[in-house]
């Protein structure tokens, strides 16, 4: 367990306990949990984090608290009804907070995040195509995550439905990008449900790619798959190799390490 401290006296490491000094801590840092104890909000512990993890592990972290997801240290990633923070939020605690360790990678991180992601696979996807080359990532123009698209009344012939949700979206593209996880589609009915929505994406004008998850796990099949996605939105890739090649492998490292087993 770690605690915060305000002074260097109080500090307490023991086995199971270690003390942290923060001598003042920023507007909405806790709030009470009961029984004497408090606890960090969602964006005081993007700070905290600032200072430990890099700057790929702290944008994954941000887009997590965007999410609507939840990790764990072992199993399946757990769904919730609503994000944690936004990054809006995370980005006006951090710069109300002057002075403190890791203040600039965090400021640095929030550049990047991606809000509305519901697994921690759709985050990694979305990273490592849309982060700048320098980071690790193909540059593309960042989607909109469980995008909904609206079926019209004079569309309602095409469709059995009055919308459709995308897991990855370039609406002024007209392209939807969809996920297949092994965890969530398995299901014969969800299959169904899924075939028919895909269905009606495209009766409505829309490219749709499905994206298994051994396309995100391979790097040659995800170059390829990002070349497809960067042909239809429009985005001429520059990349230089070795270069790029090295930095991309090192960013797929990294955000594969953060995502666990979790899909």
């Amino acid at each position: 367990m770690h605690a915060l401290v305000g002074t260097p006296e109080a500090r307490a490491q023991t086995k199971s306990v270690r003390g942290h000094k923060w001598e003042s801590l920023p507007e909405r840092s806790v709030v009470d949990a009961g029984g004497g104890f408090f606890v960090s909000t969602p964006e005081f512990c993007f700070l905290q984090m600032a200072s430990g993890l890099s700057l790929a592990r702290l944008i994954q972290l941000a887009c997590e608290l965007c999410g609507t997801y939840a990790q764990q240290d072992c199993g399946p990633a757990v769904r919730r009804e609503v994000a944690l923070s936004s990054a809006a939020k995370l980005r006006a605690f951090v710069e109300a907070a002057p002075r403190v360790n890791g203040r600039a990678k965090a400021l640095r991180a929030l550049d990047y995040v991606v809000e509305g992601a519901a697994s921690p696979t759709e985050t990694v996807l979305t990273l490592l195509l849309c982060l700048p080359y320098r980071l690790g990532g193909y540059g593309i123009e960042r989607p909109q995550l469980n995008y909904q698209v609206n079926v019209t009344n004079r569309q309602r012939k095409l469709a059995d439905r009055g919308y459709c949700e995308c897991d990855l979206c370039w609406p002024g593209s007209r392209l939807a990008v969809e996920y297949d996880s092994a965890l969530y589609h398995l299901d014969p009915e969800r299959q169904e449900s899924d075939a028919r929505r895909r269905a009606t994406l495209v009766s409505l004008g829309f490219t749709v790619l499905t994206v298994s998850r051994m396309q995100v796990m391979d790097s040659g099949s995800f170059n390829q798959l990002a070349r497809q996605i960067a042909n239809l939105t429009g985005k001429r890739l520059r990349y230089v190799d070795p270069g790029f090649t090295r930095v991309h492998l090192a960013l797929r490292e990294e955000l594969f390490q953060g995502m666990g087993g979790s899909e």
